[in-house]
């Protein structure tokens, strides 16, 4: 996935306005490819996910975000996220993560690739690259061991996110549609298509002491919306 953001390369980055649980698997929701393809249905649409996009930007925890929207939308229960690993290989810092996290010369740096679910939801895909050095002994284990997301290990060393650019990947309404004489849809039987990308962050994470500690690339996915879409859509 590295491989993608490189192409996107940080000139093509649009800086928006303004990442394990024992419990029983549950009944999977409504899959997100459910919603009516309306008019109504792609604004509501576009409203869920710029309203969450705002939330993210606005936290210094991804983790808790997302588990609040899944609680929210009931999209398990319980309403929590795990990170489950999916890095296969490793994905060395690029030259501009080694900067951007004001690394050493020969300052380790260990890279975490997971899919962040709640439940059988996946609403993330997270890239990390972060710096083993500046986090405790047991941090790195749980690290390396568990499946607990990156932002709730390293709660103890309060930190904060700044958020390096913002890639909206999908938009529900068409380009022009408000000089448009009626936005297009298809037959009320139709489904909204939404792919499987909606937008993407690049953030560094700092130490109150602000001392960079990761490097995360997060890209959201379209289980976000896999619930009932809002009920007066269908009236």
């Amino acid at each position: 996935m590295n491989r993608v953001w490189r192409l996107l390369g940080a000139t093509a980055w649009l800086l928006g306005p303004v990442l394990a649980s024992g419990a029983p698997a549950v009944p999977a929701a409504p899959s997100a490819a459910e919603w009516s393809d309306t008019p109504l249905a792609r604004v509501e649409a576009l409203a869920l996910v710029e309203t969450l996009n705002a939330d993210l930007l606005a936290s210094n925890s991804a983790t808790l975000v997302l588990e609040r929207w899944c609680r929210e939308h009931g999209l398990a229960d319980p309403p929590r996220i795990a990170a489950h690993r999916v890095d296969a290989a490793q994905e060395p810092p690029s030259s501009l993560t080694r900067e951007e996290l004001q690394l050493r010369d020969a300052e380790p740096v260990r890279y975490r690739r997971v899919e962040l679910a709640c439940g059988s939801h996946v609403l993330s895909v997270a890239e990390n690259w972060y710096v083993p050095g500046r986090l405790t002994d047991a941090m790195n284990q749980q690290l390396d061991a568990t499946q607990i997301p990156f932002g709730k290990v390293v709660q103890p060393l309060h930190p904060h996110r700044e958020t390096l650019a913002v890639q909206m990947l999908w938009s529900p309404l068409p380009a022009g549609w408000e000089m448009a004489p009626a936005v297009p849809a298809g037959p009320s039987a139709n489904r909204m298509q939404i792919p499987t990308a909606l937008f993407a962050h690049r953030a560094v994470l700092y130490t109150s002491e602000h001392r960079a500690i990761a490097e995360v690339h997060e890209v959201y996915q379209r289980d976000l919306l896999a619930f009932p879409e809002p009920h007066w859509a269908a009236q």
